[in-house]
């Protein structure tokens, strides 16, 4: 851009070059200008949810489906504060996202403003706050220091995490000139690592190789190149839980697919691991909900790693912020004269499942209810999982959809987050250049009660997203937990019953809005929710006494029997690689 506009105009019109079509967020005094200048840019949408937690949650939605950066937009005082829950979320899966938080002018700072976050004369410190959340955090004090610091803050953010700038009004409101053109936006380019140590590794394996892909391989979008290296290497493949859709979907290497890690995952997965010649660590930490029963495993196995973190378990590690470049340099390392020759590739893949003892409360049960949702949910489907047992079930049982994402927030765990995550999915969706298609939420009523009535900003944009709420009027991993470890003498954790599905219906007349209690009705339910054009509301009774799929519960109960697959591999590439066995 050049000439002279007002700073909010600068901002809108560099988001729009480097592709942003969406921002989303809550107006305010200190943040209208930048609503208003985002009114007069073609090329930018600004989406008005209902709360700042869920207006961060779309941008980190809205990253995780592909579409590029997540923008999110507030005003200062409490609208600022409420952003902190979702950027932390953010921070701990590094997830890209830009934070543009209105603050009241300069000229009034430490003089007692309303909502006054200077850090000066004893006022809330602004940066001091969001600097513990984000990558990169920058106050702007002057109209021209925005030409320098926004490209910093998206180069920032693109390295995997949140990053804020911090807008006083009258700083937002200034007219700057801009003489000279800005870096070109798109000439970002992150540092890619050389794996040669991890090819060197690889070459002199004899046996077989397990690879445990993480949430990198979708932020970075590798997951053509994570295929091919596991093609290459007829390697078994596990995900972490919030990197289901990266491996094992139908039609990408799912015979070679070993499931979940961790406390929600497979029981198998470990196995794998410790009859393994060399573990492969692919775009993740592991931390202990996603390694949760592999550490023996790992401490006995040469274990490589390739990511923009080290994991937490000790590694030869290579560090990269480009993950599909690290790939394909590890790919070409392995072929021709370089690829291994004592590579071994089992005739089957166990699976296994995790068996919770049998409820017989009231409703449908989990394992139920996901086995109709695998049934009925078409190829191409994005699907946004909350915390809690609701999760836990669907992480173990539903597989990604080809095609499709599959997202669960495990970095801070805040209940809530799917509603917002799944708008900002999709409207992402055909900006990354995807196909039109259905995103579906499964959440339970505890995280409905928080943020769930962002049903209404799926109304109100017609969005095509399917809300399938499990509601047993419990927080029912706590409602567990008091039972399990202590005495079941009491519960804080249980609601007065409610009708979600009838009582949004009521809400929002027009919503497509259900209540289901037996299976036959949930299969109904779900067929018709996804013929809808916009959003349709399923809710699925279910009981709060019912133990979900979660290894330290089921440890609790002196009984963490699985039941066991054989899977053949006979369908897999075995032409890449000469194998020994």
């Amino acid at each position: 851009m050049f000439g002279s506009y007002r700073v909010v105009d600068h901002i809108v019109g560099h988001l729009a070059a480097l592709g942003v079509d969406h921002v989303f967020g809550v107006d305010g005094a200190n943040i209208e200008d930048l609503y208003d200048a985002a009114h007069f840019e073609p090329e930018i949408t600004a989406v008005l949810a209902k709360h700042e937690f869920s207006a961060a949650t779309m941008a980190d939605g809205y990253s995780r489906s592909g579409a590029g950066l997540g923008v999110v937009v507030a005003t200062s005082g409490g609208g600022a504060l409420n952003l902190v829950a979702g950027l932390g979320e953010a921070f701990a899966s590094r997830v890209p996202v830009l934070a543009l938080v209105g603050q009241p002018a300069t000229t009034m700072d430490g003089r007692g403003s309303f909502q006054d976050t200077s850090g000066r004369n004893g006022s809330l410190d602004a940066h001091a706050l969001f600097s513990t959340v984000s990558v990169f955090c920058e106050r702007v004090l002057a109209p021209a220091d925005i030409v320098s610091a926004l490209p910093r803050a998206v180069s920032a953010a693109r390295t995997g995490g949140p990053a804020v700038l911090l807008l006083p009004k009258d700083i937002q409101q200034a007219r700057i000139t801009v003489d000279d053109p800005d870096e070109p936006p798109d000439s970002f380019s992150a540092p890619i690592g050389n794996p040669h140590l991890i090819a060197a590794e690889l070459r002199r394996a004899t046996g077989h190789i397990t690879i445990i892909a993480g949430e990198q391989v979708a932020r970075d979008d590798a997951r053509a190149e994570l295929e091919h290296l596991r093609a290459l290497l007829r390697a078994r493949v596990a995900t972490v839980p919030d990197a289901k859709d990266v491996a094992g979907t139908p039609g990408f290497g799912s015979s070679s697919a070993l499931g979940v890690t961790g406390v929600m995952g497979h029981p198998s997965v470990a196995e794998a691991v410790a009859a393994s010649a060399v573990c492969l660590i692919v775009g993740t930490r592991l931390t202990v909900t996603a390694r949760g029963g592999l550490d023996d495993a790992l401490a006995a196995v040469r274990t490589v790693s390739i990511g923009s973190a080290r994991p937490y378990p000790r590694c030869t590690h290579v560090h990269t912020d480009d993950l599909r470049g690290s790939l394909r340099l590890l790919i070409q390392a392995l072929r021709g004269h370089g690829r291994p020759s004592g590579l071994r590739v089992p005739d089957l893949v166990r699976r296994t499942e995790l068996t919770p003892p049998a409820c017989s409360g009231p409703g449908i049960r989990y394992r139920d209810a996901i086995a109709v949702l695998d049934r009925v949910l078409p190829d191409g489907a994005d699907i946004v999982v909350d915390a809690g047992n609701t999760g836990a079930a669907a992480i173990h049982h539903l597989p990604a959809r080809r095609g499709g994402r599959f997202v669960a927030a495990l970095g801070m765990g805040g209940m809530g987050y799917s509603f917002g995550a799944a708008i900002g999915m999709a409207f992402g969706r055909a900006n990354g250049g995807r196909a039109a298609g259905r995103t579906v939420v499964i959440a339970g009523d505890g995280a409905f009660f928080m943020h769930g009535l962002e049903v209404h900003t799926a109304v109100q944009y017609a969005l095509p997203v399917t809300f399938v709420l499990f509601n047993n009027n419990a927080h029912a991993m706590c409602v567990t937990r008091e039972q399990l470890f202590y005495q079941n003498r009491y519960s804080y954790n249980r609601f007065r019953p409610s009708a979600l599905g009838t009582g949004l219906a009521a809400m929002f007349p027009g919503l497509t809005s259900v209540d289901v209690s037996v299976p036959t009705e949930l299969a109904a339910a779900l067929r018709a929710s996804l013929d809808v054009e916009g959003p349709a509301v399923v809710s699925v009774e279910c009981d709060a006494d019912e133990i979900p799929p979660f290894a330290p519960f089921l440890t609790a109960l002196s009984g963490n029997a699985a039941v066991t697959e054989q899977v053949s591999t006979a369908k897999e590439n075995r032409n890449d690689v000469a194998a020994s066995a």
